[in-house]
């Protein structure tokens, strides 16, 4: 029935593997147990957000922030929500540091609640960081009426 070349290719073909004869089933070996856990003694950290203070896991530098946390602090200024505004203005100062203009509405909300020598701190940074600041003149001429009040009210 077979050919001698049919023989030869049958064992060739069975010699290679890939000819399977039919086993028995085995059971399937189980995959190795993972080795135990190892209980972690140390707590977990406790969540550090909350309403006033971010994560410190938060990116600290993030310039579009700092723009969305003005625009917001504007919006409270005109709202009338000073001390929101003054959170607002903060952020954007830690959002985007030795970025002038958050100082001068920081200074500015400083001087809507009467707080003369932060807002003094705040116009003297602004000018500070924008030397050449084309309010500059007007800032400086606050500045020093706000040391004169200052002054008033020392004596």
């Amino acid at each position: 029935m077979f050919g001698k070349s049919h023989l030869r290719t049958a064992l060739l073909f069975a010699g290679s593997g890939l000819c399977s004869i039919a086993q028995p089933a085995r059971a399937q070996d189980s995959p190795p147990s993972p080795p135990p856990k190892q209980q972690d003694q140390t707590k977990p950290k406790a969540n550090a957000d909350s309403p006033v203070n971010s994560a410190p896991d938060q990116p600290k530098w993030d310039p579009l922030r700092a723009e969305k946390d003005i625009e917001v602090g504007k919006y409270y200024m005109k709202k009338g929500d000073v001390d929101a505004a003054i959170d607002r203005f903060m952020d954007a100062t830690e959002a985007k540091p030795g970025y002038a203009i958050p100082f001068r509405y920081l200074g500015e909300a400083y001087e809507k609640q009467g707080k003369k020598k932060p807002a003094v701190r705040a116009y003297q940074r602004y000018l500070d960081l924008y030397p050449h600041a084309e309010d500059g003149d007007k800032i400086r001429k606050k500045i020093a009426k706000l040391h004169e009040e200052i002054d008033k009210e020392k004596n």
